[in-house]
């Protein structure tokens, strides 16, 4: 007896008849390209669903040399990566990006000891583009990784690289909007924990602090470096108290290191705002999760994260014209702590 003959696979050519389209009108789909109008690429993926259409990613990959893989390379060390509300965001936007095409995302924690396992990695053909977010300036491995592959960075580099695209946010501009508030409200004696200055992220809020001030005639209190993280803002509050106790106002960079800010402002009776006013950086969901919600600069994390991928997906698939920088604005977010 002859074996029963097994149903044919749902080919390209099929979801492209079903759908009344070509089947390179399929593949650019499939591939999350945007030059498809949204009402042919939604005929394309019901025909996809009606069919169960699986594409072939190995053929694929002989045929085009591509992975059809991205990585997504923090060099942070675990605890930063996963108790970091605004990094778990700004990754959310790029994933959420990414679930929409038939890219995967490759996570590399991407330490200093591992920068040449890292490179030759990336270096392997492993990937068809990488996306860099939480750079510092001793990753020098970084300034050679676009003349290898498309490479789309979250927030500027801390080192000098060729070529690539960065999305980022205007860090001096939202720096000082949140020290402009802190005067507006009568505060004089304002202290600032910043970000780590090893990162320009950091480095532009310190900046924008500073400017904000000296455009009001102020000195500013103690500046006491933080790294970003809860324990980073007890740490770096406890000394801006030590240097001076007398403090009416705190502009913290982040809203994590914020609410470690404010934990210690309670514990030496400080009440916030009425004793120190405090404003945070990011919006996260830090910003309500401390006793008093928390006032602060929101950058749009999230859209950040979609705005990377897009523009990979977009160089990957050759779609060209997007600038060097793509800078997004920031907005005050006034709750009760300020």
């Amino acid at each position: 007896m002859r074996p029963p003959e097994l149903p044919q696979a749902p080919t390209l050519e099929m979801v492209g008849a079903l759908a009344g389209v070509s089947r390179a009108t399929v593949s650019r789909v499939v591939n999350g390209s945007p030059r498809v109008s949204e009402e042919v690429a939604l005929a394309v993926r019901t025909a996809i669903v009606e069919l169960g259409y699986v594409p072939n990613r190995a053929a694929r990959s002989l045929a085009s040399k591509q992975t059809h893989a991205i990585a997504l390379v923090v060099p942070e060390n675990m605890a930063r990566l996963f108790g970091d509300l605004y990094l778990a965001s700004i990754i959310g936007g790029i994933h959420g990006r990414l679930e929409e095409t038939d890219y995967v995302l490759n996570l590399m924690v991407a330490s200093a000891r591992a920068d040449g396992k890292t490179m030759r990695y990336l270096q392997g053909g492993n990937v068809d583009g990488a996306i860099v977010i939480s750079h510092h300036t001793n990753d020098t491995f970084l300034s050679t990784l676009t003349q290898s592959l498309p490479v789309v960075f979250g927030g500027r580099p801390a080192v000098r690289v060729q070529g690539g695209h960065v999305v980022d946010v205007d860090n001096v501009a939202g720096s000082r909007t949140g020290t402009e508030h802190l005067v507006r409200r009568g505060c004089r004696r304002i202290a600032t924990v910043t970000g780590p200055q090893t990162m320009p992220g950091g480095i532009d809020r310190l900046t924008g602090f500073l400017a904000a001030l000296d455009e009001a005639g102020l000195k500013p209190g103690p500046v006491v470096e933080g790294d970003f993280t809860l324990r980073g803002g007890s740490d770096a509050m406890r000394e801006v108290l030590r240097q001076d106790p007398d403090i009416d106002g705190v502009f913290v960079a982040s809203d994590m290191m914020a609410a470690g800010a404010m934990t210690v402002l309670r514990s030496n009776h400080l009440a916030v705002p009425d004793d120190v006013a405090v404003v945070g950086f990011d919006d996260s969901e830090a910003a309500l999760s401390t006793d008093v919600p928390l006032t602060t600069v929101r950058q749009p994390s999230e859209t950040m994260g979609v705005t990377i991928a897009s523009i990979l997906i977009d160089v990957l698939n050759g779609v060209e014209g997007h600038p060097r920088l793509t800078l997004l604005p920031t907005e005050l977010v006034v709750r009760s702590s300020a």
